[in-house]
């Protein structure tokens, strides 16, 4: 079957609504949308662990569809870096500064994938596989924001 069929939900959401078919750089473009999306929608700063949980919940099963649909971890998949990002922004502000570095430091992690998110990267397989190591990229960048006030300060 080809990727993306648009005529499932699992594929639209795993491509979070055309922005992963975007040619260059589809990672970056899905964890933008989620940023942008975070800062331009008050419940989601209200709500952001409960949003989180949700965005994980449903991007696991999207993962896992796709992947029986697909048996590939397609590059215009980008709902595990939307929900990365959502990790990534659960314990900061949601004000322009802190979702820049918050972005910006998500990236790294995803496209550098430092250990243990190399080893999750090459060694969780199938649908949780996709969005593992992102999650885990996400924890990164949280824990990095949480810890640089305290080290600055």
């Amino acid at each position: 079957m080809s990727f993306p069929n648009y005529n499932k939900v699992s594929h639209v959401f795993a491509t979070c609504f055309g922005v992963g078919s975007i040619p260059f750089a589809p990672g970056t473009w899905g964890s933008l949308f989620a940023v942008l999306l975070i800062y331009n929608t008050a419940f989601l700063q209200e709500w952001i662990i409960l949003s989180t949980v949700l965005t994980v919940a449903l991007s696991w099963w999207v993962c896992v569809e796709v992947h029986k649909d697909t048996k590939s971890d397609s590059s215009e998949i980008v709902i595990d870096e939307f929900a990365g990002m959502f990790v990534a922004c659960m314990f900061i502000n949601h004000d322009f500064i802190s979702l820049l570095f918050a972005f910006l430091f998500f990236r790294f992690f995803d496209i550098v994938k430092p250990w243990p998110i190399s080893w999750v990267d090459k060694n969780i397989k199938n649908g949780p596989g996709i969005l593992s190591d992102d999650i885990l990229a996400g924890l990164f960048t949280s824990i990095l924001m949480l810890a640089i006030p305290k080290i600055i300060i």
